[in-house]
């Protein structure tokens, strides 16, 4: 109980510094509002874990059903993603109150659990909380997007730093062979984190050190957005389309960058580690530097001894987002959590400065579409045969 309440009260202590008008945004089809993040986490308790284990369980509101569903097609109808901004009742006080009535009877349902029915309910808990710790990752991203398209360039919070940050030069070397990837033994871990199965590495370094700022300002100076033998066609054309000259929220002021955090517009930091660059900015910038992505096989062999793996960028891989050999979903509507999305997005591993302490591991495989960049996405480099 003690988790729950911990994982609850962080999504709460991240809400607090919004206003009900800031909850209330939605700044793009891919970002939700704060209130819905706060609300679909609650929903996904009274769904998968309240109505199909209470007997009588007594609803909040029928209509939160359709409201808050995101995409589990199996749970019933639900509102289309891009209207969650438009979705202005109920305010942001009958969410919490809703929030409160689902916590109150998982607390009730825990206390009063037999041992024999235990193991059932913790199961779906423990998923349930994992998936509210996504939404705690997403509601920062998501309010920086939005910060960013208002023209005071307001600050979530003006104290917010960068966590302490230790690079080595040098690169980490994998000798190659027959290896094992994914989750094994105990622990919490998503279905797309298993079977544990042999891959086999050629041999690889990987830089010990995450791609950084004054790196990428190297590249920006040499025209690498400009240059189209370093990009994937469809990289090229988002490129062109979208006006990338710089990574996402940097902008140029009399010949310097800042970028928006979520402290507000800060200048650029060269020693930073680079982040809100896509895929095909990854790609392109590995390319320019005579460099690789590394495989995410690569990566988890590595990663031990790399610096910085976890807690300051989600780092691309240039491994599609797939299933292991043998993968089989959760039953039931669970199992949409990930298995539907395996096709035509890339792995990224490790975590950021907005993911929740306790919810990372050298298994955790994060995926987003390759011209994605509004998450906290950044790179290493590697390298074969050296």
């Amino acid at each position: 109980m003690a988790a729950f309440r911990h994982v609850r009260d962080e999504t709460e202590r991240r809400a607090a510094p919004l206003s009900p008008e800031d909850q209330q945004i939605q700044s793009m089809a891919d970002a939700s509002p704060t209130k819905w993040h706060r609300a679909h986490t609650t929903w996904f308790f009274e769904q998968f874990l309240l109505t199909a284990m209470v007997p009588g369980y007594t609803v909040f509101d029928e209509r939160f059903f359709y409201l808050f569903n995101s995409y589990y097609v199996q749970a019933g109808p639900r509102a289309p993603r891009i209207s969650r901004g438009l979705v202005t009742r109920p305010t942001c006080d009958e969410v919490a109150g809703y929030r409160a009535h689902v916590d109150r009877a998982v607390a009730d349902l825990i206390a009063g659990a037999s041992e024999g029915r235990l193991p059932e309910i913790v199961a779906t808990l423990e998923i349930g909380l994992h998936h509210e710790q996504q939404h705690q990752e997403l509601m920062l991203t998501d309010i920086l997007h939005a910060f960013a398209q208002n023209p005071l360039l307001p600050a979530y919070d003006e104290g917010w730093r960068w966590p302490a940050l230790s690079q080595r030069s040098g690169r980490v070397a994998l000798d190659g062979g027959v290896t094992q990837m994914g989750h094994a033994g105990a622990g919490f871990h998503f279905d797309n984190e298993e079977p544990r199965h042999d891959v086999l590495l050629r041999p690889v370094t990987l830089e010990r050190g995450l791609v950084t700022n004054g790196e990428w300002l190297e590249f920006m100076q040499d025209g690498g957005y400009a240059k189209p033998e370093l990009w994937l066609s469809d990289g090229f054309v988002a490129a062109q389309e979208q006006g990338w000259e710089a990574p996402g929220y940097w902008r140029r002021a009399d010949g310097v960058w800042s970028s928006m955090t979520l402290a507000g517009l800060r200048p650029v930091d060269p020693a930073l580690p680079v982040t809100h660059v896509s895929y095909y900015e990854a790609d392109a910038f590995a390319r320019w530097a005579g460099r690789d992505l590394p495989t995410e096989a690569e990566w988890e062999a590595a990663s031990g001894s790399l610096d910085a793996a976890f807690g300051h960028v989600w780092q691309w891989t240039r491994s599609a987002y797939g299933a292991y050999p043998g993968y089989r979903p959760l039953p039931g509507a669970l199992g949409e959590y990930n298995g539907k999305f395996m096709v035509s997005q890339f792995v990224l591993r490790g975590a950021s400065v907005a993911t929740p302490q306790g919810h990372s591991r050298p298994t955790y495989r994060n995926f987003f579409y390759p011209h994605q960049r509004w998450q906290f996405t950044g790179l290493r480099l590697s390298q074969y045969g050296a």
